[in-house]
Parts: C-alpha cells; structure tokens; sequence
C-alpha cells in the first residue's frame, strides 16, 4: 500500500474528476471507518466491513463471514492499469442505464478523491445487502431518488448531498494515520466488486464508462468465492505481474455480516 505510482499524463484519456469540482479528504481504508460511514446514513449495524488478510489461504479467508455482500479493492494506480482501462474503455459507449430493471446500479465519480465513497456507495445499492438499510433512513431515501435517475442525474443527486458529505467528513477525520488533503492528488483508487441478483460479478468504478461485468457466478459463489477472485481481484495482480511491475501492493475489505 505504500506504492504511489504516479499515473501517466493524459489529458485527452484522464478520467479524474477536474480540480474545478467540489473536493473530500480520502478516506482511509479501515473497516471500522467504512461500517460506521454506511451506519450512519442508515445500514443496519448487523453488517459491517472487515479485513481481507489473504486471497488465497483458507484458514485466512475464513475469518470473515459469508456470503460476503461487497468487496472493496484499494490499490496504486499505475501505467499497467491505466493502459488496461484506457484500451478496455475505448470501444465502450458512456452507460446510460437507469430503473429498478438496471442489473445493478452504478454512479459516476464527479467529487474529487471520493473514490472511498463510490466504493462504498456501490457496495451498498447492490444485491442483498439492500436488505439491511433502514427504511426512511437517508441511505433509503436517496437510493429511492437515484434509481430512476440517468447516471449524470445521479452523479448530481451525489454531489449535492449534505448528508453523504457530512458524514464522509466525519469519517474521513477517523482511522489510523493523518488524512492528506482534499485537493490533494492521491494515487490510490477504490474499486468495488458485487454480486448481483441475477448471479454475474461486476466491476463498479466511478472512473469508468459504466459498470463492468466480469463474469457468471454460481448461486452459491460469493464475491470472495475462488471464481469471483480470479475474474476480479487476481486479474488485476496476473497483469501487473505480467507487465514486470512486480507485486501489486493492495488491500481488500469485504461487506458481510457482522460479529457482534
């Protein structure tokens, strides 16, 4: 995680919010920031993050509860990643999907380093979990407003927010280490793996053109099932690694029910 990579100058191909939008101090990647975020706007306490410590020893894997709802990837962005999204992107049209019928639902990033939050935010609208958000609560009421929307109609409803600000604030001042700056450039990014209901994983990135789908999961697979990781997460490392870039430093936290 200590790997800041700087991503490679392109304007033309740059999706990053411009420094003219509205700006959030990151948040850290700690589980207890993240479930209290989602706590507050109105999921249910029975739900919450944890550490992924590994993705690939069982005995590791076993310390978080399933089905796991959501997973969040945190890691460097680096030319290897911003080459494969660039060529990945090219041929894809801008998604303009909205309704109940969407097979999930996705928003487009246009707050400067709320990467976090999208994660979260993406988590949390899709497949079961949406179960354990409080009716009337304000994480209810906005997903009732957003789901009809076009995606820049919803980016809009996020980015006017004051309770999605608000409590970003309040949880971008906790975890461990000292927060940069909201106008700072942060080379880390977000990104969030679901199930849906109709059993694909998708890829969710505010960064992109739209969600990605990445592949049929059984019934029983959830987001950390050994099929899920080899058509996410491990994709991921194998092109790092392949590029020559070495290991992808990364850290992963998981949405499933909680201990307590």
């Amino acid at each position: 995680m200590a790997d800041t990579t700087r991503a490679p100058s392109d304007p033309c191909g740059d999706p990053d919010v411009p420094t003219s939008r509205k700006s959030f101090v990151p948040l850290e990647n700690n589980p207890e920031v993240m479930s209290e975020l989602l706590h507050r706007l109105g999921l249910s306490k029975s739900v919450g993050f944890h550490d992924v410590y590994s993705i690939d020893d069982p005995d590791l894997l076993a310390f978080v509860p399933r089905p796991a709802y959501a997973l969040l990837l945190v890691f460097p962005v680096s030319d290897t990643y911003e080459r494969f999204r660039q060529s990945e992107d090219q041929e894809k049209t801008e998604y303009e999907g909205s309704g109940p019928e969407e097979p999930v639902m996705w928003f487009k990033q246009t707050i400067r380093n709320a990467c976090g939050l999208m994660g979260l935010l993406h988590g949390v609208s899709n497949g079961p979990v949406k179960e354990f958000i409080a009716p009337k609560s304000e994480l209810s009421e906005f997903l009732q407003q957003a789901t009809p929307l076009k995606p820049v109609a919803r980016a809009n409803l996020l980015y006017d927010s004051h309770a999605f600000e608000s409590a970003h604030q309040s949880a971008a001042a906790k975890g461990d280490s000292a927060a940069p700056a909201a106008e700072e450039k942060v080379d880390l990014h977000y990104v969030c793996f679901v199930k849906s209901l109709d059993d694909n994983l998708w890829e969710l990135d505010g960064r992109r053109k739209g969600p990605l789908k990445r592949g049929k999961l059984g019934p029983e697979e959830d987001v950390l099932s050994e099929k899920a990781l080899s058509l996410g997460v491990k994709s991921f490392l194998k092109r790092e690694e392949e590029a020559g870039g070495g290991e992808l430093r990364f850290s992963l936290i998981a949405l499933a029910q909680s201990f307590e």
